[in-house]
């Protein structure tokens, strides 16, 4: 009969080999996984779903929903318009913006930092007439290399410091992981900055004429401008050099319900005055927090309702209600409590009012309001809604609370004040009464899939442990190096998890080093910590394929990259965080 630890042991390997083969998602295998060893008995009945109420689990679906409630209210906007310029060569581009992810991704998932600044990266290499392989990849890898800073800036990270608190009786706390973090960071910023993106297939080329895959309809729409706006008192033209950052054009002025001739270069804006402009939807709710505009439809007397407003996108077929007819002869914000705010038109211009212009079939509309009214209006209109695309009504004024709840949490939770996992729930209750994050959208921030992930490799990860798996791995790796000195053993190690993270979720590969790492420091008779630090490092640093980290897939499309580029770069970025990892460890984490 096949031992528990043989049994795992096949496991794991089966679950190695499904996520290299990818036919499954990881979530899947992982689960499946699971339940195989609970029905072969590897894995205790009584632990079955311990993963899911595991401290990491929690932290990781907490940071997400976090991370959402700062970009819905545009605590991201003021951090990226601060510090983008478009008229930066390659390698001042990305090291400014690959700082910038670095840092966003310390405090939030990098996921959504990544995602946050993709747009910005591809509008700039546009501009600029270079191709967005140069800028796109280092970009990735440096919102990586941002999570190895905090805490709460990768899940391996979480994982990492609960399972010292298992071992050790106390875990690392929120900023225990800086000081090797920032110059693992900052020496691999500086690389794919200055040498690492010459190293990627096409980075030098020219720029492909062809439409990028992220490439949005231009919407012609209105926005308002209220009392308070810093626009009030300047003229339209004062306007053009943010508007060409954020490629929006402003077109005109509509004034007393009237739209004025022109474009108005000159003209004085006024409170209720409304700007004419073009562009993608993202781009227009960024220039309308610059200076602080309305949508139309934006009821700004009722704070709490801003945070319902929702913006939905649909094609007008020949089906739907309102081909021949303009928006305000339906009555559409009257009638169902939704506005039109734009239109696209294969990118051809109109001289009337947004409100005012006949919609013709092949039209796309962008409608806001709140979301139970979206979904009534566009089943009466018979329009197809087009693919979500996370579009979100951005609450600028409420940029700096947002930032200062989650500063403030991060704080009691540094100092000890609070748990991070109660200080975190308390940001996303926070978030939810001010309508931050709308509360029937809390559970769509949540990445299930990943929950899945570690809710069912923990308990196996655990059972590894207990059947002496963990320590058979580690002797293995101490008798391959037996008579070398403990830092050599560091350097192996991490280069085993580091291999193990590219071909295998970074998430499960902390689960499976972790105890791997105690076993080794214990086998050697010094502390546990450096290695421990050791495999954080290594787990989350995947640089040599698309699948080793989420944010390597995710621009793996827009990039236009095979699977071959990125080990290009990320080879030598491996072997340099290393080497900068292992000295950095050794003096802050003495053995």
């Amino acid at each position: 009969m096949l031992s528990d630890q043989n049994i795992l042991f096949a496991l794991f390997a089966g679950v190695f080999a499904m996520l290299l083969w990818g036919r499954w998602r990881y979530d899947i295998v992982a689960f499946c996984a699971l339940l195989i060893a609970l029905v072969l008995g590897a894995v205790p009945t009584e632990d079955a779903f311990s993963g899911f109420g595991h401290p990491a689990t929690i932290i990781v679906a907490l940071v997400l929903i976090v991370s959402r409630g700062l970009q819905n209210s545009g605590t991201i906007d003021i951090i990226t318009r601060s510090v983008i310029d478009t008229g930066r060569g390659v390698g001042a581009h990305i090291s400014i913006m690959a700082s910038t992810g670095a840092i966003l991704s310390a405090f939030m998932n990098n996921v959504a930092a990544l995602a946050l600044l993709m747009p910005v990266d591809i509008q700039a290499a546009k501009k600029a007439g270079r191709s967005i392989r140069a800028t796109l990849m280092p970009l990735s890898f440096a919102t990586i290399l941002g999570g190895l800073v905090t805490l709460i800036g990768t899940p391996p990270n979480i994982i990492i410091a609960q399972y010292r608190e298992t071992s050790a009786g106390a875990p690392f706390q929120m900023f225990d992981f800086a000081p090797v973090g920032l110059i693992c960071a900052g020496v691999g910023i500086a690389f794919v900055a200055l040498f690492g993106w010459r190293l990627v297939p096409g980075s030098q080329d020219k720029v492909d004429e062809k439409s990028s895959p992220l490439d949005l309809e231009d919407y012609i729409a209105e926005l308002v401008i209220p009392e308070k706006s810093k626009a009030v008192g300047m003229q339209v033209k004062d306007l053009y050099p943010d508007g060409d950052e954020h490629d929006l054009a402003i077109l005109g002025v509509v004034r007393n319900n009237r739209r004025l001739r022109g474009f108005s270069a000159s003209l004085e804006l006024k409170p209720k005055d409304m700007l004419l402009v073009e562009a993608t939807a993202e781009d227009i709710d960024r220039f309308r927090g610059v200076y602080s505009l309305e949508f139309f439809g934006e009821k700004t007397t009722n704070e709490k309702a801003i945070g319902d407003l929702q913006l939905t996108e649909i094609l007008v077929t020949p089906e739907t209600r309102i081909v021949g007819y303009a928006a305000i002869d339906l009555r559409l914000r009257a009638r169902r409590g939704v506005a039109l705010l734009g239109i696209a038109r294969k990118g051809r211009r109109f001289s009337k009012r947004v409100r005012h212009e006949k919609i013709r079939v092949g039209d796309v509309l962008l409608l806001i309001g709140p979301q139970e009214n979206l979904d009534d209006t566009i089943t009466w209109l018979h329009a197809m809604p087009l693919a979500e695309r996370g579009l979100q009504v951005t609450q600028h004024r409420r940029a700096w609370l947002a930032a200062g709840i989650f500063a403030g949490a991060i704080a009691l939770a540094s100092f000890g004040f609070l748990y991070l996992a109660v200080a975190l729930a308390i940001v996303v209750a926070l978030y939810v009464l001010l309508d931050l994050v709308p509360i029937r959208n809390v559970y769509d921030y949540v990445e299930w899939p990943v929950i899945v992930l570690l809710g069912s490799m923990i308990p196996l990860g655990t059972a590894l442990e207990n059947s002496g798996g963990t320590a058979l791995i580690a002797q293995q790796i101490v008798a391959v190096t037996d008579g070398y000195a403990p830092w050599v053993v560091l350097s192996i190690l991490m280069v085993v998890v580091m291999t193990l993270s590219d071909v295998l979720n970074n998430t499960a590969t902390a689960v499976i080093g972790a105890p791997i790492a105690v076993d080794i420091a214990n086998r050697l008779g010094v502390n546990s910590d450096p290695f421990l630090m050791a495999v954080a490092i290594a787990a989350s640093c995947a640089f040599l394929t698309p699948i080793g980290h989420k944010n390597n897939t995710l621009i793996m499309g827009p990039g236009g990259y095979a699977f071959g580029d990125y080990w290009k770069m990320g080879l030598p970025l491996e072997f340099i965080v290393i080497g900068a990892a292992v000295p950095a460890i050794l003096v802050f984490w003495p053995l």
